[in-house]
């Protein structure tokens, strides 16, 4: 049985890892498409409990036997190969199949897909989109590394010929993807480990960008994504930023609400219909511009277009608005690189709180100990900045870094290791008026939720 043909032939699919960003979708997709869909992973989190509620056996933690019920086996790459729950199945002749792999089969069933990438935005920008196309009743089948409000899920299958996934750069992942249109927001350099240097990840994303089988997206304002469409034939490039000479463009940039963008979108150089976003930050500005640019492709109007990006409020983990208690806001974010980080307490410096305060968790030891500097110049932004533990996710720790470097670098940073720590200090110290902001790519949305329990009780 070839790859290709393995979905036509199996029934029964086990998720080793299922409540993993990238992996619940996949599950949510499959179950709606009538597979029998069953699961496991080592840590309780809000997406495992979704998975239960659809219905989805999920087995805890990780172990020899959860799998050997299933046909076929689809596990992240936090998992080694040699893990006790893989090793058993593959000893019963299961096929095993890593989730990048398992996502770009999954693509191949439809005969239009998006894919959405950028080192930043990713899942803001594909939620917008789906926002659109879904109000538009357009009928999307949707892949989202975060949660959409409109449909509490990050995943759906549609019935139209159209497939909106996220595209993520690490590893080359999206490289196994089938792409119609290949939307790049923005290329830094992040993921350095693997890519090298930026030069690297230029030249992930052009391959990236030549494998679209339509056109590409393209953010106009971002030099290195210049660079890496630039061999791309004009007529699939669709460029989008400020300059009305873009295919599609910001103009009369303003806002409304405080911090929420407002302005003119124009296409070819003709007014195309007004914005009014209902998420704060100017970097929304252009993750609009990007998803209005793809909904017109895929057969919104400018009225749908209108409307998709007005009632969208954002994304799970993506600035989501948790509570308000005894005064305090408390919001948290994914940001988990220093240009996202940046990016997210810009934007929340521009609301009218008295004090935004910062609680970050690093992601990786290998991001932390080689972008120290950035980290703390980016949280230096906020007024108050508390530092937990670091999250090593699939790396170990060889001790030669440690979250206390970055608060040594700041003035307005105190290094906590604990959720426990930073809930007791906010406790004694935040106060009416003020917003607490939890930033990673972990689980410090767990310590934001703790805090507000608190803070409500």
């Amino acid at each position: 049985m070839s790859q290709h043909d393995i979905l036509e032939t199996v029934h029964r699919v086990h998720f080793t890892g299922i409540g993993g960003s990238g992996m619940c979708p996949l599950a949510e997709i499959l179950l709606s498409l009538g597979y029998e869909v069953s699961g496991s992973d080592d840590y309780a989190s809000d997406n495992l409990k979704r998975m239960q509620s659809l219905g989805i056996a999920v087995s805890l933690p990780l172990a020899a036997g959860n799998a050997d019920h299933a046909e076929l086996v689809v596990y992240t790459a936090a998992i080694p190969a040699d893990h006790p729950e893989l090793a058993s199945a593959a000893a019963k002749g299961i096929p095993l199949m890593e989730r990048a792999v398992f996502l770009g089969l999954l693509t191949r069933r439809y005969p239009r897909t998006v894919s959405v990438a950028g080192t930043h935005g990713k899942t803001g920008t594909t939620s917008m989109l789906s926002q659109i196309l879904l109000k538009a009743e357009l009928d999307p089948s949707i892949f989202i590394g975060g949660r959409l409000p409109l449909i509490n899920a990050n995943g759906r299958a549609g019935k139209s010929e159209w497939m909106v996934s996220e595209a993520c750069e690490f590893l080359d992942h999206y490289l196994n993807m089938k792409t119609s249109v290949a939307v790049i927001l923005n290329v830094d350099a992040d993921h350095l480990d693997y890519f090298g240097d930026l030069d690297g990840v230029v030249a992930s994303f052009k391959k990236f960008a030549e494998g679209a089988e339509q056109c590409v997206v393209a953010n106009a304002d971002d030099a290195p994504t210049l660079r890496a469409v630039a061999d791309i034939p004009p007529e699939k490039l669709i460029t989008y930023g400020r300059d009305i000479t873009c295919d599609w463009s910001a103009q009369n940039v303003g806002t409304h609400d405080g911090a929420f963008g407002e302005y003119d979108l124009y296409h070819k150089g003709e007014f195309f219909t007004h914005i009014r976003l209902g998420v704060p930050g100017a970097h929304n500005v252009h993750n609009s511009m990007a998803a209005a640019a793809a909904a017109f492709l895929c057969g919104a109007t400018a009225e749908q277009i209108a409307v998709g990006l007005a009632t969208f409020g954002g994304a799970g983990r993506r600035f989501e608005f948790l509570g308000k208690a005894a005064g305090i806001t408390v919001a948290d974010d994914y940001a988990h690189h220093p240009t996202e980080i940046t990016t997210t307490l810009t934007a929340a410096k521009a609301l009218p709180y008295r004090r935004v305060w910062a609680v970050f968790q690093p992601f990786t030891y290998s991001r932390t100990k080689r972008l120290l500097n950035e980290f703390a110049e980016a949280l230096s932004l906020a007024d108050e900045a508390l530092v937990c533990d670091i999250l090593g996710s699939r790396e170990k720790d060889a001790g030669d870094v440690s979250s206390a470097d970055i608060t040594a670098l700041m003035q307005n940073g105190r290094y906590l290791p604990t959720f426990e720590d930073v809930i007791a200090y906010l406790k004694e110290n935040a106060a009416d008026g003020d917003l607490v902001l939890t930033m990673g790519g972990g689980n410090v949305y767990k310590c934001a939720q703790q805090y507000l329990k608190t803070l409500q009780e």
